[in-house]
């Protein structure tokens, strides 16, 4: 692996490098294989995982627990995660682990236990929104918002997989934001970068870095920051990252922050020792921010810097200037059937029904007015002739009705549902039922009285064969 030189050079620069330890990292041919758990299914599977595990039809066990977050572990060796129906039930997800240090970040500086209102701005593909959406309460707003359209789709699914429902996908410019002043409570930026962190994992990184390209990326990262910021509010926390080592992209930035909102912006102080957990994680403290070096944790390349904002007015009253139209009472009593409805709203958009959290309905609804929002709540389904035909985001949910008739599949019949091919099965009842591997939801079949319909969705279905 040949390194860019020029970066090379700039990086001495920096007292936290070493040239031979980080060129001895990258010629390792080390692969780190990371995942986290969803902590809300993981109870349904082995909410127990611990070193030594195997995780089922898996070959690889788990060999560290990642000590900056509760429910992070890497991974013996990095198997093909298309053919574990766990991946796909939205159990665990794949992330890198350096930056599941988002966690501290989150947990040191914001009383979690309170509703927040927290958005995730470059969103996709998912791993930082689901990570966030693990760690505030039932009772928190998450707007996972992404630029670009096509990695707003990929950033829905994983949303939908992981079993979200206090979240909106927006696919927004940043500016766009601005209008929600003193609106957030929490705001992360992982800003699009230059991705030189990113070199190990994957050298096509290497060919596409250049000095021009971390000044226009700097300057990206400025323009993206100056139009959020009013969209934060008093007391809020903004955190920032990038899987950049270039100076430009990350303490540049915030002493650039500090000194363009002097009187609204201090740097956060974490404690990255924390006794009892683990002794030294190797991260370094540069004053203003904390760098992740690949030759001195077990992780890839990544910044990371916490500041709390100080003056501000008042959150602003936004209101709707229309209600959502609500479902009727005839067709609550189709839906009661199919969904657990404690605590929410049902919402009607033509035939489609969503379930909103009724705290939210105001916000939401405001959002849906203001915003490009690609995804609501939790979609239930589509009403058509006096019926509800379920959508797979409620079989992925924790919505299900417990009255919904289900079916355990063994391993090769779960994969072959996955790839929506025509399962070899007998059930036991008729209708509409959830599929199931190990006690976990993958999604629908209707079972006829001469076949079964495989409704897993097309766009998700395995192309492969094992």
């Amino acid at each position: 692996m040949s390194l860019p030189s020029v970066l090379i050079e700039q990086l001495k620069k920096l007292t936290s490098f070493s040239k031979e330890a980080f060129e001895k990292a990258h010629a390792s041919g080390e692969q780190v294989t990371s995942i986290r758990v969803n902590p809300v299914k993981a109870s349904m599977v082995n909410s127990e995982w611990s070193i030594g595990d195997s995780i089922p039809h898996s070959p690889f066990t788990i060999q560290h627990k990642i000590p900056w977050t509760q429910w992070g572990f890497y991974l013996s060796q990095r198997p093909s995660f298309t053919f574990d129906p766990l991946f796909h039930a939205g159990c665990y997800y794949v992330q890198e682990a350096s930056s599941m240090f988002l966690e501290q970040a989150l947990k040191q500086t914001v009383d979690l236990s309170k509703p927040v209102k927290v958005l995730d701005l470059c969103a996709a593909p998912g791993g930082k929104s689901t990570h966030i959406h693990s760690l505030i309460s039932q009772k928190s707003l998450l707007i996972s918002n992404d630029v670009i359209r096509s990695r707003v789709n990929i950033l829905k699914d994983n949303i939908i997989k992981w079993g979200c429902e206090n979240v909106l996908v927006t696919n927004n410019d940043p500016k766009d934001f601005a209008q929600l002043q003193n609106y957030f409570d929490v705001i992360v930026v992982d800003a699009p970068c230059s991705g030189s962190g990113l070199f190990r994992r994957d050298p096509n990184a290497i060919n596409e870095w250049s000095e021009n390209n971390v000044q226009l990326c700097s300057q990206r990262q400025q323009r993206i920051l100056a139009d959020i910021w009013p969209a934060l509010k008093k007391d809020g926390i903004l955190i920032y990252s990038t899987c950049s080592y270039s100076k430009e992209e990350d303490e540049d930035i915030v002493n650039w922050l500090m000194n363009e909102f002097a009187i609204d912006y201090s740097p956060l102080t974490l404690p990255v020792r924390q006794a009892g957990i683990h002794p030294d994680w190797g991260i370094v403290d540069t004053g203003i921010g904390y760098r992740f070096w690949p030759d001195k944790v077990k992780g890839e390349g990544f910044f990371i810097a916490c500041f709390q904002k100080k003056e501000g007015g008042t959150e602003m009253a936004f209101k709707a200037k229309s209600k959502p139209e609500q479902v009727t009472r005839k067709e609550m009593e189709l839906i009661e059937k199919w969904v657990r409805k404690d605590g929410r709203s049902f919402i009607k958009h033509i035939n489609t029904v969503y379930a909103w959290p009724e705290q939210h309905v105001n916000d939401f609804s405001f959002l849906l007015e203001k915003f490009n929002v690609v995804y609501s709540g939790t979609l239930i389904g589509e009403l058509m002739r006096d019926k509800l035909v379920p959508d797979h985001a409620l079989a992925m949910s924790n919505r299900v009705a417990d009255s919904i008739n289900s079916m355990e599949l063994n391993y090769q019949q779960s994969i072959q549902f996955l790839q929506r091919k025509d399962i070899n099965i007998a059930p036991a009842n008729k209708g509409w039922q959830l599929v199931t591997y190990q006690g976990h939801p993958l999604g629908w079949i209707n079972a006829l009285p001469n076949r079964i319909n495989n409704y897993y969705p097309k766009e998700l279905r395995i192309l492969k064969d094992i």
